[in-house]
Formats: C-alpha cells, structure tokens, sequence
C-alpha cells in the first residue's frame, strides 16, 4: 500500500473541513427549527435525532481534520509521523461517513411528514444519493 503524502493528506482535510463546516450548519440550523417549533411528533423526534447526529459526527470530522493540518503544517512544533495521523484519520473518515449516513437519512424521513407520496419519493431519492456519494469516496 502506498503512504500518501503529507501535502496530499493536508489538500484533502482541508477540502474535508469546508464539506463538514456546511453540512454542520446545515444540520444544526435543522436542530434550531425543531427546538423552536411547536409541533410534536414522533416522526419529528427522529428526524432531529438524525440530524443532531449528523451535526455531532459533520464536528468530529472537522476537529480529525483539523488535527490533521496542524501536523501536516511544516513549523509544527514535533516530528510527525505517518503513523501520528492514523487515528485522526480513521475518526474523520469513519465520522465522515456516519455524518453523511445520518443527513441523507434526515432527509429521507422528511418527506414523510408531509404525505406518503412525498415520504416514498424522499426516501428513493436519499437511497440513490447515498449510494452515490458512498461509490464517490471510494
């Protein structure tokens, strides 16, 4: 298997960290209509279940990736090794994809509360672009 470089691994968190800043806001922006919101529901409670979660894993990914260009960043104060990053690296990726997972399933459901021709056609859609943006980070 070959190393990626320290510039690469840099390039691509940095890119990582823009994705996770508007997914997050996006996500917590949904978490503030539902605690300002009078209307209940369970269906509701699992949707802001979903994008709470998204927004906590979108954050977790950010902190990895952000761990990441401080020590690809040359004047970093210690040596680095490659195998300094592996642990941010595989808390980011795996937050990343979780993230991802929990706002498409946010998304899905939210047809739902409207009526079951929007739910079905939600919940197709979410379907086919999580498994186009999961064949796309492979």
């Amino acid at each position: 298997m070959t190393d990626i470089s320290f510039e690469y691994l840099h390039k691509i968190a940095e890119q990582i960290i823009v994705i996770c800043s508007l997914l997050a806001g996006f996500s917590i922006a949904v978490v503030a209509n539902f605690l300002i919101s009078e209307v209940k529901g369970r269906l509701l409670n699992k949707i802001m279940v979903f994008a709470t979660t998204a927004a906590s894993f979108f954050l977790i990914t950010l902190f990895s990736m952000t761990n990441i260009i401080m020590r690809t960043t040359e004047g970093f104060l210690f040596k680095v090794s490659a195998d300094d990053l592996l642990f941010p690296k595989l808390v980011g990726i795996i937050s990343f994809i979780l993230g991802i997972i929990s706002l498409v399933t946010m998304i899905s459901l939210s047809g739902w509360t409207k009526s079951r021709k929007m739910g079905v056609f939600t919940t197709v859609l979410g379907v086919l672009s999580l498994i186009l943006i999961l064949s796309m980070l492979t």
